[in-house]
């Protein structure tokens, strides 16, 4: 229940945000406790706002409430800095607009754009925006600026400090100030002049006090997040300049951003890398130091126990394995406008390191190797510009973090500090920061970094939740701030802000004159310390060790979570329930309260809201998985979760019966579909949404929905497989295909098994089927409901008929739909070679047909389970071959619809397809790889959604194959 203050509080919201957007519920607010960070803070309300009309609202009640309030985007933020335990406000999705301005050189940006997003827009232009955090994928632009997140290349010269062009605000009292608007900043002098007085004064104070000057400046020769961007006030003297600087790193304490315009960088089309391995620390960091003059735009290091952590993991280039404890390897990079620079860029750099460049160009022309021949390194290093090694060469770095996270014990959490040091003093930094590693009996830990910026991070996992290791933790943590402060005068924070984490040691690090400026600072815009207070300045000594995180064991399944949030994007629940993040915060919660017997009332009221908000509206997509670093698929898990619930029900009997006789039960599915689609047309589309609705709503939405673009009932396939071909392949349509034909009132009516196998034999083809075809089923549809006893006894009937039907593998064997080959690749043996309809298209099809493009634009749909499958490219291919114009709708990865869930819980794929219809404005049709995604797409984007092999059918005919 809310307090008082809390709930006049929440009564006013009221007035101006629907319910719908707000929550005050234990699993929600639990939901909403976690960030990246290893901290825990549980909001008491949680309130999306939309607009900045609504964030200036809720930003003058805060403030006449005395509430503190703490924004919030994509909670990766690694240092505590978007969680809360008062009010929440996130800004997520629904701030996403942006604009290229001055032919790509600025781009105006809302803070819920993710940066990688942001660079897909910018490079039609042959630009970027200049930070480059690793969470670039999921980070969104309001932490990217709020935290002044940097990255391998941005260094200090392309951060978001540097690059910021003008910024707009909503200050404490509700306020909105453009800073790049001359009508704004008159307004805002107008009622806001006192402020601006004392932040001009500030300067001038600063200025004035020539030694503080001189710190200020030398402290952001390197990276440093820790604290505000002081040297705003040393760089600028106009009071909106210095306003739009201290923005940048401010963490949600000064004002919220609700825009900022970014001046823009090259980004360079060309790039080669390579990996140099030193005998010694010192030599790989006093070749990083030489690389800050050269044309290197990363150089990452990697110490032994780095390189020891995933030298076995496969794909790992050999030269990292085996080698002496010492050894410490440079990752480098170099990029370029054109080749002939890109050659010259690595010239300088051998000269300058004293090396003989040998060029070797592969047969095709297409991809050279730069061999650099010299005596001071283990190994000889070899620059590449083959995309697929360079890939491989990165996979060392990326690996890093993962190889921590994914075999840490349970309970412990993954802890990623960054720190930085003048770049002369690297090398006996890390060697001392490796000493205190062993010291305090952190035997695990690794160190990477940035080295051209004297940038280090260091990760390991304690166990926070023992009295004894958070002892230890403490005291580690004491060493630390000693030896950067102290000994090397560097960064406590380089790129990750200052958060709770590192808000202690503020002082240590910039002394009690700088420190007073910070807090003089924070008064100026903030009098109330009511925006995201104990972040930045917390006079609590010990704030870094409370509040933290427990990670009590839950599920092998989701163990490993980091609780980074990279999944959060990818998800198509995300606004409309949990996360899978959040889901396994959740699960964990209960997991502990099932230990520990507290709070029974408590327990009972998670597991009840888990019900909906994290198994039912779950699609089980996987694609969390993919963009988890540690490869946690909660999808997976959710599938685990339904087969515990359905385990000894009577469910059991009846998903056996549908095993056992699944060419009635097709059947029956067929009849259905003709009883539906005969009423339909009978009564009209009006009449039928109200007795499907109604008859839903009379059986407690146990009966499915009903969609006008449900399919009408497909001709069952033919059993006898064709004559003709030269070529043979075997060709299994999925039963989803052999059911369901097209949609009621499409012009095109033949059922996609005709379509494929039309194609086929156009291609040249002759068709073979599997025997008693009308009982297969890979066993998908029983996976996704937790019963895999009988998803495997169907996988199992279905690969010795399609074992038998392709000569005990000796033929090629097709699926026409994505999610069932998914599983198919999962659960079958490595005798079958196993086809999806795009990539068998792409590779043994197009060259076997004559194209006539379509003019007119067309939608693609990747489904999730290509997606898993690395089989975009063989999308695009097959669809750029077949259009003039290809529409892939950002952000819209799963449809939501997964299976019949799409009739079951259709808010999932309303919410998930919310933005399509916008998205594809202007094609006349869409395509994907599954019957019942296209489903949902043709109902919320307005336009018919059909196989991709379709569009293939419509614009091929047969060539002469000679």
């Amino acid at each position: 229940m809310l307090d008082a203050a809390y709930r006049l509080f929440y009564n006013d919201l009221k007035s101006f945000i629907p319910e719908s957007r707000m929550a005050t519920d234990p699993l929600r607010t639990l939901a909403y406790g976690t960030d990246a960070s290893f901290y825990r803070l549980i909001p008491k309300i949680v309130v999306r706002a939309d607009t900045e009309a609504e964030v200036s609202k809720i930003l003058k009640q805060t403030t006449d409430e005395n509430l503190p309030v703490t924004f919030r985007a994509a909670g990766t933020s690694l240092s505590g800095q978007a969680i809360s335990d008062s009010v929440l406000l996130v800004a997520g999705e629904s701030w996403q607009q942006w604009e290229v301005l001055d032919n790509g050189r600025k781009i105006r940006l809302q803070p819920g754009i993710i940066g990688a997003r942001a660079n897909g827009i910018l490079a039609p232009y042959g630009r970027k925006i200049g930070p480059d955090p690793a969470s670039i994928n999921a980070a969104m632009i309001g932490g990217i600026a709020a935290n002044n997140a940097s990255g391998m290349c941005c260094g200090t010269a392309q951060n978001s400090y540097q690059t910021v062009d003008s910024i707009r605000i909503i200050l404490a009292d509700g306020t909105i100030l453009d800073t790049g608007n001359a009508r704004s900043r008159d307004a805002f002098k107008a009622t806001h002049g006192p402020m601006l007085d004392r932040l001009g004064e500030l300067a001038r104070r600063v200025k004035a006090d020539a030694p503080l000057a001189e710190r200020i400046r030398n402290k952001f020769k390197i990276k440093n997040t820790t604290g505000y961007s002081l040297n705003a006030l040393v760089d600028f003297s106009d009071p909106f300049d210095i306003i739009t600087h201290l923005m940048i790193g401010s963490e949600g304490t000064l004002a919220f951003i609700s825009q900022i315009v970014y001046r823009t960088v090259a980004s360079p089309p060309f790039k080669a890398s390579a990996l140099m391995m030193f005998p010694q620390i010192e030599g790989a960091c006093q070749t990083a130091h030489r690389m800050q003059a050269l044309p290197v735009a990363a150089a990452e290091l990697m110490d032994r126990a780095s390189l020891s952590s995933v030298e076995e993991k496969a794909g790992m280039p050999s030269m990292i394995r085996g080698v002496s404890p010492t050894t410490t390897a440079l990752l480098v990079e170099t990029q370029a406008a054109d080749f002939a620079t890109l050659s010259t860029n690595i010239q300088t750099i051998a000269d300058a390191l004293e090396k003989r460049v040998t060029l070797r160009t592969t047969d095709d022309g297409r991809t050279h190797e730069w061999h650099l021949a010299g005596t001071n390194q283990a190994f000889s290093a070899t620059f590449t510009d083959d995309a697929g090694r360079s890939d491989g060469l990165w996979k060392v770095r990326k690996g890093l973090l993962p190889s921590v996270g994914a075999v840490r014990n349970p309970g412990t959490t993954v802890l990623i500090e960054d720190v930085a040091f003048p770049i002369h003093s690297l090398a006996p930094a890390t060697l001392d920061l490796q000493s205190l590693f062993s010291k305090h009996g952190y035997r695990e830990a690794i160190i990477f970094g940035h080295a051209l910026a004297g940038n280090l991070h260091f990760v390991f996992s304690p166990n926070l939740g023992h009295p004894a290791e958070l002892d230890r933790y403490a005291r580690f943590m004491d060493d630390i701030a000693h030896m950067v402060v102290n000994v090397y005068d560097g960064s406590l924070k380089a790129e990750h802000g200052t958060g709770r984490n590192m808000a202690p040691f503020v002082e240590k690090e910039w002394g009690s004159n700088a420190y007073g400026l910070m807090r003089e600072i924070k008064e100026i815009f903030d009098p109330g310390s009511l925006l995201n207070p104990g972040v930045i300045l917390n006079p609590n000594p010990t704030v870094h060790l409370e509040n933290l995180k427990p990670l009590p064991p839950a599920d092998p399944l989701i163990d490993a979570c980091m609780e980074c949030g990279f999944c959060e994007c990818h998800c198509p629940s995300r606004n409309l329930s949990l996360t899978p993040r959040q889901r396994i915060v959740i699960q964990r919660e209960i997991a502990r309260l099932i230990v520990s017997g507290d709070n029974a009332a408590r327990l009972a009221e998670l597991k009840k809201g888990y019900n909906w908000q994290g198994e039912a509206t779950c699609a089980a997509d996987g694609l969390c998985g993919v963009a988890c670093p540690v490869d946690v698929d909660t999808g997976k898990f959710t599938k685990a979760f339904r087969g515990r619930a359905v385990k000894g029900q009577p469910y059991q009997w009846l998903a056996d019966q549908a095993a056992d006789h699944f060419g009635p039960l097709t059947a029956g599915i067929q009849a259905g579909l003709r009883v539906a689609d005969g009423l339909h047309r009978l009564i009209g589309t009006g009449a039928m949404k109200h007795l499907a609705g109604s008859l839903r709503r009379l059986s407690g939405d146990r009966l499915p929905a009903w969609l006008p673009s449900l399919p009408t009932a497909a001709a069952p396939p033919r059993t006898r497989s064709t004559a003709q071909g030269e070529r043979a392949v075997v060709y299994f349509p999925a039963c989803v295909s052999r059911t369901m034909g097209p949609a009621a009132g499409d012009p095109l009516t033949d059922p996609l098994h005709v379509v494929t196998e039309r194609v086929l034999r156009r291609a040249g083809y002759r068709v073979i089927y599997p025997e008693k075809m009308d009982s297969l089923c890979c066993g998908l549809p029983f996976e996704s409901k937790g019963f895999f006893d009988q998803a495997n006894r169907k996988s199992d009937d279905l690969e010795k008929s399609l074992l038998a039907a392709s000569g005990n593998g000796r033929l090629p064997v097709l699926c026409d739909t994505s999610p069932c080959l998914e599983r198919m690749r999962r659960t079958l043996g490595p005798q079958l070679t196993l086809f999806e309809p795009v990539e068998f298209t792409a590779a043994h099809l197009l060259d076997r047909l004559a194209i006539t493009k379509t003019e007119d634009p067309v939608a693609l749909h990747i489904t999730c389970s290509a997606r898993k499958m690395g089989l975009d490219n063989a999308f695009m291919t097959v669809a750029n071959a077949c259009a003039e114009t290809v529409v892939v709708p950002y952000g819209i990865e799963c449809c939501g619809f997964a299976g019949d869930r799409g009739f079951n819980v259709p808010e999932l794929n309303a919410s998930a397809l919310a933005g399509l219809k916008k998205a594809v404005a202007g094609c006349i049709a869409g395509y994907a790889n599954s019957r019942t995604c296209e489903i949902g797409l043709s109902h919320y984007s307005g336009i018919p959604y059909r196989s991709i092999m379709v569009l293939v059918d419509q614009c091929t005919q047969a060539t002469d194959i000679r």
